[in-house]
């Protein structure tokens, strides 16, 4: 069985290393990178087969990068769960264009509905 990588760009150390933990214990290869420049390096090294993207990035946001991702063939078709406070602002049918299958809202999900999401889009 093929064994999923999944970046989490998340500029929340604690959080990524929570998902890090949970995403790790069901299976999966998971790696951090802080902010979406460091997220387009790790992109065209690791492949990942799922992206958790929180939306508020420290010096950018998710939505650049959104926009970067669907620029090219290969990167365009990567599944993104967007992991926000925003949760509550933002629509699935218009993100969905860009790429974005699951929305989670940091102030009421558990740990595990990360394993949820991204077992969701894969």
């Amino acid at each position: 069985m093929k064994k999923y990588s999944v970046l989490i760009v998340e500029d929340d150390a604690w959080l990524a290393e929570q998902q890090v933990r949970v995403l790790t214990k069901a299976g999966y290869k998971a790696t951090i990178s802080p902010h979406p420049i460091a997220a387009i390096k790790a992109i065209d090294t690791i492949h990942p087969d799922a992206i958790v993207l929180d939306v508020l990035l420290t010096g950018s946001t998710a939505f650049a990068l959104l926009h970067e991702l669907q620029s090219y063939g290969d990167t365009g078709s990567i599944p993104v769960i967007l992991c926000t406070n925003l949760a509550g602002e933002l629509s699935l049918d218009d993100l969905a264009p860009y790429g974005v299958r699951r929305i989670l809202d940091k102030t009421t999900m558990l740990p595990d509905d990360v394993v949820a999401a991204v077992r969701s889009v894969l």
